[in-house]
C-alpha cells in the first residue's frame, strides 16, 4: 500500500512538473518593435563542473528593453540542457518564446547566439551520465579544474552573418524549426531555476542596461554566476551588434472604451431619440376670423395639402346667385366663413367641405335671355 501511494505521488509531481513547464513556454509579452541587435561579448571562465552556458538576450519592461547578461547557470537536475528564448515576429507585432529546460535542445528561432548556440541546436557540450563533457573549441573552461572536455568544430551554416535578435519580420532571421525540433516542443519542459529568475529581475532594475541608456552596448554584457553584477569576472561588451536608435513610435496607447465617431459625439444627460417618434395631436385652434388673402378675395381658399378635408355631398341643381349675393361678392370687406374645427383623432379622415363658389368680383354674370314675346296673330309690325 505504501508503495502505491509513492508511485501515485511520483505520477503527480512529474504531471505538475510538465504543465507548469508547458505553460512557462507560452507567450507572454508583445511589442510593436524589435529588439536591438545581439551585442558583442567575451564568454567568462567557467567557474565549476555542471554549469551550463546561457547566453544573454534582450528582455522588455514598460520602461523599454534592457540586457539580461549571459551567465554560467546549474541545470535542474544531470541530463537537462537549455533552450534559449527568443523574440519572434508574428501579424506586427514582434513576441517573446521564453526559454526552457529540456531533454534535448529545441528551436529558438534561429538567433545566432554564439558560445555553442549557432542557431540551430547545440555543440557546446552533453551529458554522460551525470557528468557533463564542454566542448572547449566553443567554452571558456579551465581544463586545470574542469577535466570533461572535448574539442569539435562548430560551423555556422547560416547564410546571412549579422547579429539579428528576432526571427520573422523585417531583417529578421528565416530559420524554421525542424521536425526534430518540433518534437522538442511536445517533451517534458521545465522553467528556468530560481537564480535565472533572480538574475532577469536583477537586470530589469539596472538603469545601465537599458537599450535607450547603452544604445545597444551593455556595461555588463556577461557574468560568471546568475545575479553577480560586480566584481571579479565580469565582462562588458566590446561593441553593439548594429547602430540602434530608438523607434519613434513606442506602444500604441490603447484606445478608450469610451471612444466614439464624431458623429456619435452627444452630451451625457441627452436621452436618446427614437427613430420614429410619435406625431402629437394639436388641439383645435379657435375660431378667430382674419382678413381675407390674396387668394381668398378671388374666391378660391387656400388648400391645406397636409390638413384632412371634409367632403360634403354638392347640390344637386345649381342656383343663380341672386343680387343681395352679387353685392356682396363686390365688397371686399366682407369676412370669410369661420374655418372649420378639425376633429381631433378623427377616425377616418375626410375632405374638408368647401364653400360654394362665389362669383369673382368685377365680373358680373349676364343678365338671362329675355325674349321678346310674339305680335298677335303672328303679324310682325311693319313700318308704313
Amino acid at each position: 500500500m505504501h508503495i502505491m501511494r509513492s508511485i501515485r505521488s511520483l505520477l503527480f509531481a512529474l504531471v505538475m512538473l510538465s504543465v507548469s513547464g508547458a505553460s512557462f513556454a507560452q507567450v507572454f509579452v508583445s511589442v510593436n518593435f524589435g529588439p536591438p541587435a545581439l551585442p558583442v561579448y567575451e564568454q567568462p571562465l567557467c567557474p565549476a563542473e555542471g554549469y551550463i552556458w546561457v547566453p544573454g538576450y534582450w528582455a522588455w519592461s514598460p520602461v523599454g528593453y534592457y540586457w539580461v547578461p549571459g551567465t554560467w547557470a546549474l541545470a535542474p537536475e544531470p541530463g537537462l540542457l537549455w533552450t534559449p528564448g527568443y523574440w519572434a515576429f508574428d501579424d506586427g507585432l514582434y513576441y517573446w518564446h521564453s526559454g526552457y529546460w529540456g531533454p534535448v535542445v529545441g528551436f529558438y528561432g534561429g538567433i545566432p547566439y554564439s558560445y555553442g548556440y549557432p542557431g540551430s541546436g547545440y555543440y557546446g557540450g552533453y551529458w554522460r551520465g551525470r557528468q557533463f563533457y564542454y566542448n572547449q573549441t566553443v567554452n571558456n573552461v579551465n581544463i586545470t579544474n574542469i577535466h570533461n572536455v572535448y574539442s569539435t568544430t562548430v560551423v555556422n551554416n547560416t547564410t546571412t552573418v549579422n547579429r539579428v535578435s528576432y526571427n520573422g519580420g523585417p531583417g529578421g532571421t528565416t530559420a524554421r524549426p525542424t521536425p526534430e525540433q518540433e518534437a522538442a516542443i511536445r517533451q517534458r519542459h521545465v522553467p528556468p531555476t530560481s537564480e535565472q529568475m533572480q538574475h532577469e529581475h536583477a537586470a530589469s532594475t539596472n538603469r545601465e542596461l537599458l537599450a535607450s541608456v547603452n544604445q545597444g552596448r551593455p556595461p555588463i554584457a556577461a557574468t560568471p554566476k546568475p545575479a553577480e553584477f560586480s566584481g571579479h569576472g565580469i565582462v562588458a561588451a566590446s561593441h553593439a551588434g548594429a547602430p540602434y536608435t530608438i523607434p519613434g513610435n513606442r506602444i500604441s496607447p490603447p484606445r478608450p472604451p469610451n471612444a466614439s465617431s464624431p458623429r456619435e459625439n452627444r452630451p451625457e444627460n441627452e436621452p436618446p431619440r427614437p427613430e420614429t417618434e410619435p406625431r402629437r395631436t394639436l388641439a383645435p385652434r379657435p375660431d378667430v376670423p382674419r382678413p381675407p388673402n390674396a387668394s381668398e378675395k378671388e374666391g378660391a381658399p387656400p388648400r391645406n395639402e397636409t390638413e384632412p378635408r371634409m367632403k360634403v355631398p354638392s347640390p344637386d341643381v345649381p342656383r343663380p346667385p341672386s343680387a343681395s349675393q352679387r353685392e356682396n361678392a363686390r365688397d371686399e370687406n366682407n369676412p370669410r366663413p369661420q374655418r372649420e374645427v378639425r376633429p381631433e383623432n378623427p377616425p377616418h379622415p375626410q375632405r374638408e367641405a368647401r364653400p360654394e363658389s362665389a362669383p369673382r368680383p368685377g365680373k358680373e354674370p349676364p343678365p338671362p335671355n329675355r325674349k321678346t314675346p310674339p305680335p298677335p296673330n303672328g303679324a310682325e309690325e311693319r313700318p308704313h
